[in-house]
């Protein structure tokens, strides 16, 4: 690619799109859709978004295959066959391959390129994007499909760089199988990668430890083969399964229950409970609907999975260790796990609490704490990501006034729909902060935005206008009804990435929009029917 001059009213593309995942490949497809000539910027070299770069044993989805899966073409839908209950990596990053090659996407994605700014002229009407090569392209419109949990927080241990082993992060693990056999090794961090990771290097290390300071609560897969006969009964339903996934909370077809906790028996609620730990899954959350409103509807709950950890885990002080209580469940991310729990009972694997004895610093020989030095010949950081606002604020993002994104959201992300922000004209951002993108199955999140957007540059082509941009009080009005409706669940009392808690200096702002899936697509429909009400178009 070469230099691009920008020229008036004539931009380089009609749509630059950043990032190649999920949300990427169906942008791509939709402007196209349009006859809009696009061109989309990945930082690797193929296709995937987060299912590209987290290749670390045992990474799955914790969403059903069969749900966790594009929508939009009846026929990708019928001729894909998965092999399991739930997607392991490998196999969603083929389904993305095969959809970029089905839909002849590739051709419009330039590989192994970082945006490293995008700038507004307000003279031109149009987005100039700079790469990490100092290329730069021109468009009317940028469309950051850069993904929600994409930015892997990097190791800020002291000595990190002292380590005579080798030291890996789940966010950005090596293409090539790592062999952990005969070594010791460490995991730090017991989020939904350290608990997916650390079973599958038990099996093979000669140690392994856990450095755990916040226990999770972790749910059964029981991940099994998806068998022909099961798809195809799906298959034949599809719509009306599709249907009512988007119409749901979730974008997922968990079973909402319909009742109280304290509606119910003692021996009713036991039923519900023992009911959805055999189903496994996170549709284990869902089993009383005053769930995340009434503490004491959540500790029964909550109270439910502690005594499963103490019945699986045989050392008493090992299990208690992961016993969360700290935070309601279901308000951090419910892990999905595959015998995680069961792990603790090898002779291999250590448990070490760093809230009791902290992690001081990264020696050359291994990791040292407060109360012991730990020699490792290998080192996992499942330290997790700048979750939802970090892959955007990585980029040097100036709006139409000069002042840039992370100047904006210094004290929380501002944002209208979390589609597009105030006093940044047609920069548009797939499920970005105040949508609920990560409290859903995102896929359905992000075809829900794609076509959103698609229906509003289609809008704008066809009455002639150039411009859209949020009017700031429609932004303001609609952060404090993301706050509102957060402050009213027990997800707000939570230290959760949710929160933006796992990243030092980042303002304690509950990122997704918590209303539900089906009621946030009912908003932007009806908004976009009034005219597209709080926007301003010109």
């Amino acid at each position: 690619m070469s230099n691009v001059t920008s020229i008036p009213n004539r931009p380089h593309h009609d749509a630059i799109v950043v990032g190649a995942g999920f949300a990427g490949l169906y942008m791509l497809h939709k402007l196209r859709e349009l006859g809009l000539s696009a061109q989309c910027f990945e930082g690797g070299d193929s296709v995937g978004g987060t299912w590209y770069w987290n290749r670390y044993p045992g990474a799955r989805c914790d969403v059903p295959s069969l749900e966790y899966s594009f929508s939009f073409s009846d026929e990708l839908q019928q001729e894909w066959e998965w092999s399991e209950r739930y997607p392991a990596q490998p196999e969603i990053l083929r389904y993305l391959d095969h959809v970029a090659d089905r839909f002849d996407l590739r051709r419009e994605i330039h590989f192994n390129t970082w945006i490293q700014s995008a700038r507004f002229d307000p003279d031109q009407g149009m987005w100039i994007v700079t790469t990490d090569t100092g290329e730069t392209a021109t468009a009317r419109y940028c469309i950051l499909a850069t993904g929600a949990l994409s930015a892997p927080r990097k190791p800020d241990f002291a000595g990190l760089d002292d380590f005579a082993g080798q030291w890996y992060h789940t966010g950005q693990w090596p293409h090539q199988p790592v062999d952990f056999t005969g070594q010791r090794v460490a995991v730090i961090g017991t989020g939904s990668s350290g608990i997916q990771v650390a079973p599958m290097i038990a099996a093979e290390a000669a140690e392994l430890t856990v450095f755990q300071r916040t226990p999770n609560f972790s749910i059964p897969a029981w991940n099994q083969p998806l068998p022909r006969s099961v798809q195809d009964e799906w298959k034949k339903h599809y719509p009306r399964h599709r249907a009512a996934a988007k119409a749901s909370r979730s974008g997922a077809l968990y079973d909402y229950s319909q009742r109280s906790a304290f509606d119910m028996t003692a021996a009713e609620r036991q039923a519900e409970l023992d009911a959805r730990w055999a189903r496994g899954g996170a549709n284990f959350t869902h089993c009383f609907n005053d769930m995340f409103r009434d503490k004491a509807a959540n500790d029964i709950a909550a109270d439910y999975v502690r005594n499963k950890i103490g019945s699986i885990v045989q050392d008493w002080d090992k299990a208690a260790l992961l016993m969360p209580t700290d935070h309601a469940i279901g308000t951090k991310r419910i892990c999905v796990d595959t015998d995680y729990y069961a792990m603790f009972n090898r002779p291999n694997v250590t448990l070490v609490d760093v809230r009791a004895t902290p992690i001081t610093r990264i020696t050359t020989t291994g990791i040292a704490t407060s109360a012991a030095d730990h020699a490792f010949d290998s080192i996992v950081f499942a330290t997790g990501y700048d979750a939802v606002t970090g892959s955007l604020t990585r980029i040097d993002i100036i709006g139409r006034s000069g002042v840039g994104l992370k100047d904006k959201w210094r004290d929380g992300p501002k944002s209208y729909l979390g589609i597009m922000v105030a006093d940044y004209p047609n920069l548009f951002t797939i499920t970005g902060p105040g949508s609920p993108s990560i409290l859903t199955n995102v896929v359905m999140s992000i075809e829900q935005h794609v076509e959103w957007v698609a229906d509003c540059l289609g809008t704008m082509a066809r009455t002639g206008a150039d411009l859209i941009e949020p009017e700031l009080a429609a932004e303001d009005e609609w952060v404090a009804h993301v706050a509102d409706i957060a402050a009213q669940t027990l997800h707000v009392q939570a230290n959760s990435w949710y929160m933006g808690a796992n990243v030092p200096g980042k303002p304690r702002v509950f990122l997704p929009y918590i209303g539900g899936l089906g009621t946030y697509t009912q908003i932007c429909n009806e908004i976009a029917r009034d005219g597209y009400r709080g926007f301003v178009i010109r």
